[in-house]
């Protein structure tokens, strides 16, 4: 959604790196270069002012003047600036205290209301409350029946009363859903209603009778945020006419420039509370502010990431396969699970966009090939349990099999063992605390043994070991190095002669006492 204006900020940010100190001409370049690329990603123009505004005049003030790092002082200036106008904190629901809480959703039509209904339904219900989707939408054909659908999805119960198509009193089925709501002890009440493919007097006195006859606690306005600029008109608008408490982004995951999630905000002052970003039904979660801020500026958003991971990855299961890990006991159908669990976490180029410093493999990203872990799947799938138990068993007409029964070449078959014989290793290695194969000091790697046999041969080439060819010469030497060197010393580099108490050095060592034996 923010790639173009990702870009352009990395690209104003490149400019000004490395500079020891900045000149007003650099800051107003800078601000310059920030000015047109919210422009392009459709912000609207009175954010863009009060925002380059804000920018220009931190930047000339003390924290960057007097920053060791003046470039880096400009990023966290503009991102910053970047968290306020997105809303600065995140806004969370607020339930009702007594009774079932009423979420009413107002918004255009096809700005994607009754499929939100349904994903903002199953978060609650992860969140441990018992939601009630209600079919208010009597106007579009097939709203009712496209509710009842996903509300199945989701293990959600609709109530629907009416067919709609035209037919029925939306207000009527709103007011009636609370009372059912508090009949069947449901906490949470999530209304959906009616939309028009513009702004007119129609839709809004209707949304605004649903608003007086249920007495919601929060009503959300649901905007779709590819339409640009003219989201921020439509947001203005229901903002006059019925009046709501937060926002709802859908569709973040377009390829649009995103400029109304910057702008919304700012000319509302109205917080975006969710944001939907795919298809799926869990692909919806609250906005948070700071880490939107981090990802338009390729800082990654880790902590959505983890949070993700927890809630898909079963801890014990991730305990067990360490150990097997540890042991070397890791296996294909081992690896198998772990890639059914990662599927869990979505598209692997969504999960990739949100670590750091990402933004440069954009293309990469783009052009990634989400069917390459089915093709993986299908290859470990086609073996026996004994054969991902034990790949060392796989011959020539085992694989040939193999690739036969995923649909694959035996070449895919064979790069794949490869990986996964190189993973383990590598992993046992990491695992055992050694480092990565390879390293220096790592066990058994050829490149650290060569590196410690070279750094000894420094050692010995050193100027205290050179002999001078004349043989009157080096006999002297000789006789002086004698009388210069102590007594033999002992592994801890003291001079010999001195009594060393090796359970002390072993306890220095954070060695066991009895490991002392093993030192003397």
């Amino acid at each position: 959604m923010f790639a173009t204006l990702s870009d352009r900020l990395a690209t104003t940010f490149k400019n000004i790196r490395g500079k020891g100190r900045l000149t007003d001409a650099d800051i107003d370049a800078t601000a310059r270069e920030i000015r047109i690329a919210l422009l392009e990603a459709d912000v609207a123009l009175p954010v863009v002012r009060e925002f380059v505004g804000r920018v220009k005049e931190r930047a000339r003030g003390e924290e960057v003047s007097q920053a060791l790092n003046p470039a880096q002082q400009i990023v966290k200036i503009v991102n910053d600036e970047l968290v306020t106008i997105l809303g600065g904190e995140t806004r969370r629901l607020r339930y009702a205290k007594t009774g079932p809480t009423v979420i009413m959703l107002a918004g255009l039509q096809g700005a994607g209301k009754t499929t939100l209904a349904a994903k903002l339904a199953l978060w609650l219900k992860e969140q441990g409350k018992a939601p009630l989707l209600v079919a208010a939408d009597l106007q579009r054909p097939n709203a009712v029946n496209q509710l009842q659908v996903n509300g199945e999805r989701v293990g959600v119960p609709v109530y629907a009363p009416q067919p709609g198509n035209g037919v029925g009193n939306p207000v009527d089925v709103a007011r009636d859903a609370v009372e059912e709501a508090k009949r069947k002890l449901h906490d949470v009440v999530i209304v959906d209603t009616a939309g028009r493919l513009g702004i007119d007097e129609e839709l809004m006195k209707q949304a605004a009778d649903i608003k007086a006859a249920v007495n919601p606690d929060e009503v959300l306005f649901v905007v779709d945020a590819m339409i640009g600029q003219d989201a921020v008109n439509t947001a203005q608008a229901f903002l006059d006419g019925v009046g709501y408490d937060g926002v709802v982004l859908t569709k973040l995951d377009g390829d649009a420039r995103g400029g109304a999630a910057l702008s919304i905000v700012q000319i509302t002052g109205k917080p975006v509370m969710f944001a939907s970003n795919g298809e799926k039904m869990t692909d919806f979660d609250l906005f948070h502010p700071d880490r939107m801020a981090g990802r338009i500026l390729d800082m990654g958003d880790m902590l959505t990431l983890i949070e993700q991971a927890e809630k898909t990855f079963d801890q014990g299961q991730a305990e067990k396969d360490a150990a097997k890990i540890a042991t070397g006991e890791f296996t294909l159908e081992d690896f198998l699970k772990q890639m059914q669990q990662l599927r869990k976490l979505g598209s692997m180029s969504k999960l990739m966009g949100m670590l750091p410093g990402m933004g440069q493999f954009r293309e990469q990203l783009d052009n990634f090939d989400e069917r390459e872990i089915d093709r993986i799947q299908a290859i470990i799938q086609s073996m026996t349990p004994a054969e991902r138990a034990n790949p060392k068993i796989l011959d020539g007409s085992r694989r040939a099999r193999i690739a036969k029964g995923s649909g694959r070449q035996v070449s895919d078959v064979n790069q794949l063992i490869q990986r996964f014989t190189e993973a383990s290793k590598m992993m046992k290695q990491l695992a055992s605390g050694g480092g990565m194969p390879g390293m220096p000091g790592a066990p058994g790697a050829s490149f650290g043994k060569r590196a410690g046999a070279k750094q000894v041969a420094q050692k010995k080439k050193g100027k205290g070991a050179r002999k001078s060819g004349n043989p009157a010469k080096a006999a002297q030497q000789a006789k002086a190095d004698a009388e210069k060197k102590p007594a033999a010393a002992n592994p801890f580099g003291m001079p010999g002669g001195e009594e060393i108490d090796y359970e002390k050095a072993a306890a220095d060592l954070n060695l066991p006492s009895d490991f002392s034996k093993f030192l003397k």
